[in-house]
């Protein structure tokens, strides 16, 4: 447990175990759609309608290329997302989600997005103060890296 006087460390614990606290349901959307974790990670890293090379994947889930191999296997055994190679080096795989992939995409990520029983249960003025503290710190790191 944090300082009690660093009110600022205090408060990231409590996030950040609420978000621990919450892991069993977030993987059990992953398993609903009979996806590992990281296979929705890397759904979700794809946009419809635009590619990403398979090193740009490895970088965004911070894992090796090799990893993303087996991952991007898997979900294109699916048929949620492609290869493509690109035009510029044929050695570049780029992927691209499928119609059934951008799909299951749009329905986990928002299943992803809904608020835990925990914070939906908070009264309205909490979760407005919630809301404009975190875009706060939000507007701060999006400064700090401009």
């Amino acid at each position: 447990m944090p300082d009690p006087k660093d009110l600022g460390a205090e408060a990231w614990w409590l996030m950040f175990e609420l978000f621990k606290a919450t892991k069993r349901e977030r993987f059990g959307i992953a398993q609903e759609y009979r996806l590992s974790p990281m296979q929705l990670m890397a759904l979700g890293s794809l946009e419809p309608g635009r590619e990403l090379p398979m090193s740009a994947l490895a970088d965004q889930l911070f894992c090796d290329a090799s990893n993303v191999t087996g991952i991007v296997d898997r979900l294109e055994t699916r048929g949620l997302i492609e290869r493509r190679p690109a035009r510029h080096d044929r050695r570049v795989k780029l992927l691209a989600l499928t119609e059934e992939g951008a799909r299951l995409r749009e329905e986990a990520t928002r299943r992803m997005h809904e608020p835990p029983p925990e914070v939906a249960a908070l009264s309205r003025a909490d979760k407005r103060a919630l809301r404009d503290i975190l875009k706060r710190a939000l507007a701060q790191r999006g400064a700090a890296a401009a």
